[in-house]
């Protein structure tokens, strides 16, 4: 746990300083806390506590004597800062796409609810149909949200993007719009079926994009190509179970600002724990 706290927040520093001109604005001189100890108590919240802010700022007080906000205070200063956590996941992914030999890449997204359906009627958190959504693969209804992930074949995330649960996921696709070296290609199930968008994003970004083929597609792949969608697809299950396994039964936010705040943390940290950090 140490060495991984460690890693993150040099980690986190190094693409901090690198990536402040762009974004950042002058450091306060009365502020208790960097940028960098913010995100990283926050990812240490998302590894090793469930996403439990006090929790994770306990630990960075007590064995690294970091100073200690309340916890209003720690969310302004977090929240504040969710522009650069984007920067800084682009700017990772980035770097892992640039390192990463392999030529392939799976598309996939998985439902997280804010809360049961009897209890859709009370939430808070969310209003409107628009998060009313149904995921195919475990044919349930849920209502929340959709988080589009791009991973590389080993099933690290390079790219996320998070969506109302109503909106298909090819409406995620297009959103999204990763950004891959040339030459690569995306692998995507059926639910991402467009012809149209698929010649563009071959004519645009010079990779390939291989979406499952319904029996009655209009467009239907030869055996080989069905065989290499179906293969490389099955590490992006797994992961999902993997990545979901880090959430608590309830994810506590107040809005839905934190919500989606709290699953890009949940991202991040898997990311960064399947690169070894």
């Amino acid at each position: 746990m140490r060495e991984q706290t460690v890693a993150m927040y040099c980690l986190l520093d190094d693409f901090i300083n690198a990536a402040r001109p762009s974004w950042a604005r002058p450091a306060d001189k009365r502020r208790h806390l960097s940028d960098a100890e913010i995100l990283t108590t926050a990812l240490v919240a998302a590894r090793f506590f469930g996403g439990n802010w006090c929790q994770a700022q306990h630990y960075m007080t007590q064995h690294w004597g970091m100073n200690k906000l309340d916890k209003s205070g720690f969310g302004r200063h977090l929240h504040r800062l969710q522009e650069a956590l984007l920067v800084l996941f682009a700017a990772f992914g980035q770097r892992l796409k640039d390192l990463d030999t392999s030529a392939h890449y799976v598309i996939d997204s998985f439902p997280v609810a804010v809360c049961h359906n009897t209890r859709i009627g009370r939430c808070k958190l969310l209003t409107g149909n628009a998060y009313r959504g149904r995921c195919a693969s475990k044919r349930c209804w849920f209502y929340g949200f959709k988080v589009q992930l791009v991973c590389t074949a080993e099933g690290v995330p390079v790219d996320c993007y998070v969506h109302a649960g109503s909106e298909a996921d090819i409406v995620g696709l297009r959103a999204l719009s990763p950004q891959l070296p040339e030459g690569r290609v995306l692998y995507a199930d059926a639910g991402y079926t467009d012809y149209t968008y698929e010649d563009l994003f071959t004519e645009a970004s010079g990779c390939q994009l291989l979406v499952a083929r319904k029996c009655n597609s209009k467009r239907p792949h030869d055996p080989a190509q069905a065989y290499l969608i179906q293969h490389y697809r099955k590490n992006i299950e797994t992961q999902f179970s993997v990545l979901t396994g880090r959430f608590p039964k309830k994810i506590h936010a107040v809005t839905a600002e934190g919500f989606v705040l709290k699953l890009i943390l949940f991202v991040f940290v898997h990311a960064l724990a399947q690169s070894g950090y």
